[in-house]
């Protein structure tokens, strides 16, 4: 849902017709943490970015709010994009 609602909670950012969004949890449980990686994929010649970086917060913060009760020092730490594939600015992979 985090990722359909993207157009409706960032200004100016257009709504876009996804066609999947998957969303992963890789847990670690000796460090106490949780890895979102969401995936996002439309037809059409624009990045869907934002609609998986949008699932991935919201993924993360509803995380937040059902732990915050019996952990208030949880933080939510190193969102950002780690690969996307078409679109107008073309192919991104972090640390390439």
């Amino acid at each position: 849902m985090g990722a359909k609602k993207t157009s409706d909670i960032i200004p100016m950012c257009h709504p876009i017709n996804l066609v999947g969004v998957d969303i992963e949890f890789n847990m670690d449980y000796e460090n106490f943490e949780i890895e979102i990686i969401a995936t996002t994929k439309c037809v059409g010649e624009t990045g869907v970015e934002m609609e998986a970086l949008s699932a991935v917060s919201i993924a993360a913060l509803t995380i937040y709010d059902m732990c915050k009760a019996i952990q208030r020092d949880i933080e939510i730490t190193d969102i950002k994009l780690l690969e996307k594939s078409g679109g107008k600015s073309g192919d991104f992979v972090r640390g390439k």
